[in-house]
């Protein structure tokens, strides 16, 4: 059955749910997402990931700066829809949005809750080591994340597991789960089921200064740094170059068997020691440069044994 519905989005993590609700044949009759920021070196107003997939699409967009404008309020409330769909909009809904739509609001949100409740659940779940995950299919309500639960999708967590490779796993299987959704909640057939009060993590914003390396951490804590952090915003370090220091990322790397003083090669091609263990480095990117197999940035840039990283 076709639903009339406001989507409320920003990431590229919702685009394909916005794309699975038009492919079902709902009438989606406005997209919210956040208004267009500044980015990259000629801070140019760029538009979001959500705000461009609905102009390709041919929906309406709107970017209020606030929900909780009395005017914008009575606007979505005029509209008259069925449900609101939200997936990491980025904004907190006032009582009178939750309320507007028929059906209410239902929220796709990336982690198993009552664990990882807030803004970055996926990169938490990797840096905390945790061996499962999934994303969920939620009746909103005013709390964060904490209304009943109607749909799960679970994924493992495995020692190589990349955030790249979650996100768009998480995503793809995100925008199936909220069509189910969609689809049980107009016949009656969902049943709601009340978050656990046992076991609430909130999964805070990622803080640039996150991404910065400290070799005194074990070999483990490094490798999941590095893969909540990869591509985006990517786990960095520095080391001298022409007495100046560069900044690299790391976007692939292993732990191994290794001891020495924290932040030191130890061997070719480039192993570092660690506070316990050392990490295999594999993949690096250095600013403004492409990403790379080590090998192929050792030849411009050596780091030989002995030399000490930052």
């Amino acid at each position: 059955m076709t639903l009339r519905l406001i989507f409320m989005g920003t990431p590229d993590f919702a685009v394909p749910v916005l794309k699975a609700l038009v492919d079902a044949g709902h009438d989606v009759v406005r997209v919210l997402t956040q208004p267009p920021r500044e980015a990259g070196r000629g801070k140019k107003l760029r538009k979001s990931a959500v705000h461009l997939a609905a102009e390709a699409l041919g929906l309406d967009v709107a970017t209020p700066q606030t929900l909780k404008s009395k005017e914008v309020q009575d606007e979505l409330r005029a509209l008259g829809v069925d449900v609101g769909v939200v997936v990491a909009y980025g904004q907190i809904l006032p009582k009178a949005v939750l309320e507007g739509p028929r059906l209410g609001c239902l929220n796709l949100h990336g982690s198993l809750l009552p664990r990882w409740r807030g803004a970055a659940p996926l990169q938490r779940a990797i840096l905390a080591g945790d061996a499962v995950t999934g994303v969920q299919v939620m009746q909103m309500e005013e709390g964060l994340d904490t209304g009943p639960v109607l749909l799960t999708y679970r994924r493992a967590i495995g020692p190589e597991t990349m955030f790249g490779d979650l996100h768009d796993d998480l995503s793809a299987n995100g925008a199936v789960l909220m069509a189910e959704a969609l689809a049980g909640l107009e016949a009656g057939t969902l049943e709601a089921v009340s978050q656990p009060e046992e076991g609430v993590t909130y999964a805070k914003k990622i803080r640039t200064e996150e991404a910065r390396i400290d070799w005194s951490q074990s070999a483990e804590e490094i490798d999941r740094q590095i893969r909540a952090f990869a591509p985006t915003p990517g786990a960095w370090f520095e080391a001298m170059a022409r007495d100046q220091p560069q900044r690299i990322k790391i976007l692939k790397a292993r732990p191994v068997d290794g001891a020495g003083e924290a932040g030191t090669v130890l061997c070719a091609p480039l192993v570092i020691a660690c506070g316990s263990g050392a990490l295999e480095v594999l993949e690096v990117q250095r600013a403004g440069k492409g990403r790379a197999r080590v090998e192929d940035f050792l030849r411009g840039f050596p780091l030989d044994p002995g030399t000490k990283v930052l």
